[in-house]
This record gives structure tokens, sequence and C-alpha cells, in this order.
């Protein structure tokens, strides 16, 4: 592995969740993607481990760091079960909209609970016919007096139902199309909010993902974030910030899936010696490990770029998503052909992976969606 130069407080948060990830999120992996439990035991141990902050500031009581950081443990965790490493994940997208547009007020209300991991969040923006066509939301908040009306369905929300804060994109004028939308701070538990049933996923399984329902959802003004108007610009802020998220998602899936391929590899043996001697095993091996490499570093570079305050970084956060995604489906893809027969099997960890691998070219934005900002933003570039 390359050295990244990496803080020392990095490198603490990098070794603190290899050891949760080991000892704790192995042994439960494949159980849990069998039975779908959400894994309540392993967020109440990084909660006690103070990881649900590392990129929140430390006065909101997070430990003062940002996307690297959040990058780092997402990496770590993922290389042992993505649906496990997407609960924990999944709360700092729903979050970034406070950290991006809240209030100094709203800040101290909701980021110390979530920094400390006694709340979860989750972000709902996507509707039953608004996926990548974000400007084709449904969902309306209508104002009346000192509240906001919501009325509408957001559908394949990650922490569904699991969450007590929501981050939730609402048309308060649809007449203005995407310039229309809103964003809003939603409490579980509030009257005219529930959740729809759990969805049956291919992969990450251990996370939960439900539909949420508005239904004469009653909210006081002061849960807007931000102005009016500024909805689908804070959505697509945050996906700008948060996509270097899911790369290391991808990455840590993809790094997990060629651990396991390399160690079967040496053990495996066929014509009297282990496969990883045969040049076709190696080459496989050797793309495999280079893949996982060059997507490290577009997601850790892309990383930065956030945390350094970069003002445009759309494209190379769309680069570090797309990229690492692609790279999971086909290390996970190979992982599988190098466990030949067992890799289709349950009993063996590839075939898992790779089911995981898929939803990182899906969400948050699907991969060509992807493209096309790259494309836009390189066409803008050259057009200055």
């Amino acid at each position: 592995m390359i050295d990244y130069l990496l803080t020392e407080e990095q490198l603490m948060i990098r070794d603190l969740c290899r050891q949760i990830t080991d000892e704790k999120i192995r042994p439960i992996a494949a159980e849990l993607d069998k039975t779908e439990k959400f894994p309540w035991d392993v967020m109440k141990v990084m909660a006690q481990s103070d990881l649900f902050g590392v990129y929140i500031e430390e006065k909101y009581g997070g430990m003062g760091g940002g996307i690297l950081e959040l990058c780092i443990a997402t990496e770590e965790f993922s290389k042992g079960c993505a649906g496990i490493a997407l609960c924990y994940s999944a709360s700092a997208l729903g979050t970034y909209p406070i950290i991006l547009y809240g209030t100094e007020e709203q800040k101290k209300k909701y980021l110390p609970p979530l920094a400390r991991g006694e709340k979860l969040a989750a972000f709902g923006l996507t509707e039953p016919a608004a996926g990548s066509d974000a400007s084709a939301l449904q969902t309306t908040a209508e104002k009346k007096g000192d509240h906001y009306i919501l009325n509408g369905v957001k559908h394949f929300i990650t922490n569904g139902g699991d969450a007590e804060t929501y981050t939730v994109i609402a048309m308060t004028d649809k007449s203005k199309g995407a310039r229309g939308a809103s964003l809003f701070v939603v409490e579980k538990g509030t009257p005219g909010f529930s959740f729809g049933k759990k969805e049956d996923k291919l992969g990450i399984r251990a996370s939960s993902t439900r539909e949420l329902i508005f239904d004469n959802c009653k909210i006081p003004k002061e849960n807007l974030l931000g102005k009016e108007g500024l909805g689908f610009i804070a959505a697509m802020r945050t996906f700008d910030t948060s996509r270097p998220g899911i790369g290391a998602q991808a990455l840590g899936i993809a790094q997990g899936a060629l651990d396991h391929a390399l160690k079967y590899a040496k053990q495996r043996k066929q014509f009297g010696q282990s496969i990883s001697s045969f040049q076709g095993i190696q080459w496989m091996l050797a793309d495999m490990a280079t893949q996982v490499e060059a997507a490290r570093a577009l997601v850790y570079a892309s990383a930065r770029e956030v945390d350094a305050g970069k003002k445009d970084v759309a494209t190379h956060s769309a680069m570090a998503k797309m990229y690492a995604s692609d790279v999971a489906m086909k290390v996970t893809t190979d992982a599988v052909q190098i466990f030949g027969g067992y890799g289709y099997m349950k009993e063996y960890p590839a075939e898992k992976y790779m089911r995981d691998a898929k939803i990182t070219q899906i969400y948050e934005g699907t991969n060509q969606i992807q493209r096309n900002i790259i494309a836009m933003g390189l066409i803008k570039e050259t057009a200055r």
C-alpha cells in the first residue's frame, strides 16, 4: 500500500476501525447478511469509540476531522461488511446537510447527539418517480403559519426507520421546478411521519432501506435548513461532499475481496501446487491490486480537496465514486473467479463482496450520471 502520509490521528482512526472490523464486524457479517438484522451492537461500539464524530467539529462534540477521516473509517469497516459500514456512513450523509446549511442554533441542537452516536441520521431525496432526476420531486412542504406541512413518499432511504434524524428535500413551490425545492429536518416520532416496509435487497443486507411516508406531517418552521428554494442546490452540494465516502465504501469492498482472493490463491492446490503460482492467477491478482491502489489514491485525493475547502469539487468527487465503484465490481467479480466454484457458494465470502459491490455503482447517483458530471466539468473547465 502506498504511503498516503496520514497524520498520527488518522492512523489511530484507521487502526481502531481495523480492530473493530476484525473483532466485531467479520464474525457477524455472514449472519447479518442472512437475517438482515440491523447491527445495533456494532453501532454502539462505534459510538463508544467516538467514531461517529470524526468529521464533526469539536465544538459540537466531534473530533474535528473531515471527509478523509470518514473515508478512512468507512473503508476499514467495508473490508469486513459493506452493509454494516453503510449503517455508519449513511448517518454522515444525513448529517452533512445540517453541517453545510444549519444555523448555529440548529447545529447545537442536532449535531452533538449525532456526533456521540446516540442518534443516527438519514437523507431523504429519492422518490418512486425521482431517482437520477432529482428535480422531479413530488413531496411537498406547504407553509402554514409557523409550520410546514409535508406530504409525499421518499423511496429507498438508507437507515430508514432506524435513524432518528432525517434531512429531507421537499417542494415548497412546484411552479419553480428544481428552484422550488427546500431542505428540512424531520425527527422520528413526528405525527404524520411513518415508514414503509423494509426492502429485501441483493446486497448490503445488514443495512435497512425503507420508504419515508409523510401524511400531513407538521414540523415547525425552524426545521427549514437554509432558505426556501435551496433544496436542490443543497442536495447536489451534499453529494459533492459525500461521494468520496461512497468511493471509500467501494474501495473497502474491493480490498476485502482482494485480501480473501489472495489468501485463497495461496492455499488452494491444483496440479500439485498453489494456484497463486499460475501466471493466469498472478496477472489477475496484479490487476486487482493495481486497480484498488489507484482507486484509493483517487478517493483520498478527492476527500482532501473537499476538506481543503476547494469550491469546485464535483468533478473529482464524481470520479472517485465512479472509478472506485467500477473497480469494486471488477475486483469482486475476479475474486469470485479465483475462488472458482467455491466463489459461487455462500459458505465462502467472495459472493457477498460481489453482491455488496453492485449498489456502489447505483446509489448517490448512478455511474452514468457521474460520467455526465465529469464530462460537464471538463467542458466547463476548457471553456474558460
